[in-house]
C-alpha cells in the first residue's frame, strides 16, 4: 500500500475557490504497510509557501519540514493552520503599480492603499500552498529512521487572509471540509466583493476608501470571465444618471493587463469611494457640481456585462450641527478593508501621564546664591498624552448593526483622514491614524428591540505623544 492523502482541504486548491486561513486546514496520510512493519514511523510534511507557481523539486519556497507520529488507527494527521497564518497579512501600502493623485507608487511614494486612484495589486492577502508529505521509519526499535516508500503531493491550494466564524456554513463531501468560497467568484450580479457590508453605503464627499474583489482567470478562478473593468454611474437626488464612466483593470491603472500565475493579481483593490475620485476623476467632479446624490460601483467583463453585486454609496448631506466627521477603517472577516464614517456627535478626551522630580530653588552653582522664582519644586519631567475619541452612529439599518460586529472583532482599526491637498510627493503619514477600539462589548440590535438603532464607540490613538523633557 503506498502512501495517501486520505483528507484534505475541500476548498482552495482550483476551480474557483480560495481557502480562508482562518479555518482547520487538515490534511491526513495514511500507509498501513509502512505503519504495521516498521518502527519510529513518522509522517513528513514539506511546507511549500510562494507567491507564484510552486515547484516541488526545488527548495525555493520550501517554508519548512514538519513531522507527526501515527494516531491510534494508523494516520498522521496535519493541521497547517497556524503555519500559514504567518504568511499572509493586511495590504496597508499600494501596490508599486498604484497611484495617489495621478503619481504611480513606483515613483517612491508610499500610497497608503486606501488613498489609491483606481486599481491596485495585493502584495500580502493572498498565497499559494504545496505540500509533499513523506513517511519514515526504522527496521528496528533503536535504528535511525529513513525515508520509506513513496511519496504523495498535495494539489496547490490558495490561501487568503480571511476567517471563518463559527456561524458560517461548512461543507463536508467525502471526509473533507472547508468553507464554500464561491460567492467571491466574478461572474453574475450575485458574486460579491471581499466585504460582508450592506450593498447601499454612505460616505461624506471628502471620505476615501476600497472595495477588493477576487480577480484572477486562470489557475485560481480557471473561468472565461475576466473582470475588465469598474463601472461608475453617477446619480441626482431625482435618480436621474448625471454622469457615468469606466476604468479599465489594466498595468497602466494599477490593475492587470495580462494575468499570469502569480498572487499578487489573483485579489485586487480599488479606490472607489468619493475622495479616490477627486483624485482624478473629471467625471466625478462634474458630477459633484451637478447636485450628486449618489452612485453605483460595479465590476464588468470584456462584454460590458455586468459580474458583480452591485455597491450604491450615497453620498451624506453636510451636518448642520458641525460635528466633527470621524471615519474608521478596519480589517475585516476576508483579510482585507472596511470602513464607516460616524457623523453624529464625538467627544475627545485627552490623558496625560509624565513623570516629575524636586528641583533645587535658587543658583547652588555660581559665585552667589540667587533665589529664582521659577527654580524649585516638582516639576515635571515629561509629559506623554494619550487621546481617547468617544463617537456615535447615525440611526442605522440591522444589516449595518450586524456589521458593526466584525468592528468589535478586527485586531485592526484605523482613523482615516479626509481629503486634501496634499501633492502626490508629500509625506502621507498624516492620513492614516493607528487607534485601538476601547469599546469591549457590543450588543446587536434590532428594530424589533430597539426601533431606531445607534451606536457610540470609543477608541484610543495607539501613539503616545511625547513633549519635551527637560
Amino acid at each position: 500500500m503506498a502512501l495517501t492523502i486520505e483528507q484534505k482541504p475541500l476548498y482552495g486548491d482550483g476551480g474557483g475557490t480560495a481557502a480562508p486561513v482562518g479555518q482547520d486546514l487538515i490534511f491526513t496520510l495514511k500507509d498501513n504497510t509502512v505503519v504495521g512493519a516498521n518502527f519510529n514511523v513518522k509522517f513528513v510534511a514539506t511546507i511549500h509557501i510562494s507567491t507564484s507557481d510552486i515547484n516541488l523539486a526545488t527548495s525555493t519556497d520550501l517554508v519548512g519540514t514538519f513531522k507527526t507520529t501515527p494516531n491510534n488507527v494508523g494516520v498522521g494527521i496535519f493541521n497547517v493552520r497556524s503555519i500559514l497564518e504567518s504568511f499572509v497579512s493586511p495590504d496597508n501600502i499600494g501596490s508599486s503599480a498604484s497611484e495617489f493623485k495621478g503619481l504611480p507608487a513606483s515613483t517612491g511614494v508610499e500610497v497608503p492603499l486606501h488613498l489609491i486612484d483606481k486599481f491596485s495589486l495585493n502584495d500580502n492577502t493572498l498565497r499559494y500552498l504545496k505540500i509533499r508529505f513523506t513517511i519514515e521509519g526504522s527496521a528496528t526499535s533503536g535504528g535511525t529512521p529513513i525515508p520509506i516508500g513513496s511519496e504523495a503531493d498535495s494539489s496547490q491550494y490558495t490561501i487568503f487572509n480571511g476567517y471563518v466564524k463559527h456561524t458560517d456554513a461548512l461543507n463536508i463531501i467525502a471526509g473533507n471540509f472547508g468553507y464554500y468560497s464561491l460567492g467571491f467568484l466574478m461572474g453574475g450580479t450575485s458574486s460579491k466583493f471581499l466585504t460582508n457590508a450592506p450593498t447601499t453605503q454612505y460616505a461624506n464627499i471628502e471620505d476615501y476608501g476600497t472595495l477588493s474583489f477576487m480577480a484572477a482567470p486562470n489557475d485560481l478562478f480557471p473561468t472565461t470571465t475576466t473582470v475588465d473593468r469598474i463601472s461608475f454611474k453617477y446619480y441626482d437626488s431625482s435618480d436621474s444618471t448625471i454622469a457615468a464612466e469606466t476604468v479599465d483593470n489594466i498595468d497602466a491603472n494599477g490593475g492587470v493587463t495580462t494575468y499570469s500565475s502569480l498572487t499578487q493579481q489573483d485579489l485586487l483593490h480599488v479606490g472607489c469611494f468619493p475622495a479616490n475620485l477627486q483624485n482624478w476623476s473629471t467625471t466625478f467632479a462634474t458630477a459633484m457640481a451637478l447636485d450628486l446624490s449618489y452612485y453605483t460601483v460595479k465590476l464588468l467583463d470584456s462584454s460590458n456585462a455586468t459580474i458583480s453585486e452591485t455597491i450604491t454609496i450615497n453620498i451624506n448631506c453636510p451636518t448642520l450641527k458641525g460635528y466633527e466627521p470621524i471615519r474608521l477603517t478596519w480589517l475585516n472577516q476576508w483579510g482585507v478593508w472596511d470602513y464607516y464614517t460616524f457623523n453624529m456627535k464625538s467627544t475627545k478626551t485627552i490623558s496625560t501621564k509624565g513623570s516629575t522630580y524636586e528641583q533645587l530653588e535658587g543658583t547652588w552653582n555660581e559665585s552667589i546664591y540667587k533665589p529664582n522664582g521659577y527654580k524649585g519644586g516638582k516639576k515635571a519631567f515629561r509629559v506623554n498624552a494619550t487621546e481617547k475619541i468617544q463617537m456615535n452612529s447615525d440611526f442605522v439599518s440591522e444589516a449595518e448593526s450586524e456589521w458593526f460586529e466584525e468592528l468589535i472583532n478586527s485586531p485592526e482599526v484605523y482613523i482615516l483622514k479626509g481629503f486634501g491637498t496634499t501633492s502626490a510627493s508629500s509625506l502621507l503619514n498624516q492620513y492614516v491614524t493607528p487607534v485601538r477600539l476601547t469599546t469591549s462589548s457590543y450588543t446587536k440590535k434590532t428594530v424589533a428591540n430597539d426601533k431606531l438603532m445607534q451606536y457610540t464607540f470609543e477608541v484610543e490613538k495607539s501613539k503616545t505623544l511625547r513633549t519635551q523633557s527637560v
